[in-house]
């Protein structure tokens, strides 16, 4: 079964699910720039599969996405999260995580704050800079100083966002991307497959609404069914095909809000409905 810290690292990338490759512009491919906004989502217990131990698994996000091209772009996350298991077992977890990153996907800083039940909280704290080859190379304070370097390819959540909401524009389907965010100890990478479908019209109702369906700020833009698969990059492949540590599936906006979220962590399926929607103050650069 699929841990309740995996559980909660996978909305670290919400808000920034999509990049262009020069990274130099302000606005995503098709001229809408990122939206700032806070999002409140009601997670609940879809299924479970097989054998297990999953009775129920509930919580609540709160998301603030904000900034600019020429500031950066800032992320305030909380989640509390709570899974029932057999036996009367039940697992209450508490994430806080803010971030930074630059415009032109080369600075990244992040902190990251987490607690089970009653343990001592765990924290990381570090920040991730692309030399002039591309290479990264992260500085960790916490949870232990460390120094080391990541592949050239390797992006960061925004630039993540940005380059799935370019590809959906330039009417590709497939997206491959190794993605670093200073999740779990600072140290993973992971690799992402992204299926992107059909292009659905702003115009055109919602099969499930939600205050996001209901928003004017978003009634009228295209938005796109994404799916991302997460694969442990350092892991050792067995023999056939590898299985995702879960699944991320939602639909992205082309201004970066994502909604109708479905996780699937094979053991259990766990629903995100946004309930509360609100635009920040987005300031245009300088």
């Amino acid at each position: 079964m699929v841990s309740s810290r995996s559980f909660l690292r996978t909305f670290c990338v919400l808000g920034a699910v999509a990049a262009s490759g020069s990274f130099a512009q302000a606005q995503t491919a098709a001229g809408v720039p990122f939206m700032a906004h806070e999002a409140v989502y009601d997670l609940s217990l879809a299924k479970a599969r097989g054998n297990a131990a999953v009775n129920s698994a509930n919580g609540r996000i709160v998301y603030k996405f904000g900034g600019n091209a020429c500031d950066g772009y800032s992320t305030d996350f909380r989640q509390v999260s709570r899974i029932e298991s057999g036996e009367d077992r039940t697992t209450t977890s508490d994430l806080r995580s803010t971030n930074w990153e630059d415009a032109k996907g080369k600075s990244y800083r992040f902190k990251v704050a987490s607690q089970t039940n009653d343990a001592e909280p765990s924290y990381v704290d570090g920040m991730a800079e692309r030399g002039p080859d591309g290479t990264i190379t992260v500085k960790l304070k916490q949870p232990s100083a460390k120094t080391f370097t990541l592949d050239k390819d390797v992006v960061f959540p925004t630039e993540q966002t940005r380059r799935i909401i370019e590809a959906a524009k330039d009417g590709k389907r497939i997206l491959e991307l190794g993605v670093y965010d200073g999740s779990d100890n600072g140290e993973k990478v992971y690799n992402t497959f992204v299926v992107i479908g059909q292009p659905i019209a702003g115009n055109r109702a919602s099969a499930s609404p939600d205050v996001a369906s209901k928003s004017d700020q978003l009634k009228h833009q295209t938005r796109w069914p994404v799916t991302v698969s997460y694969y442990d990059r350092g892991a050792k492949p067995d023999k056939g095909e590898q299985t995702p540590l879960y699944t991320m599936s939602f639909e992205l906006y082309e201004d970066g809000v994502s909604r109708a979220l479905v996780l699937d962590y094979n053991d259990f399926v766990v629903n995100g409905t946004m309930d509360k929607f609100e635009v920040g103050d987005n300031k245009p650069c300088k």
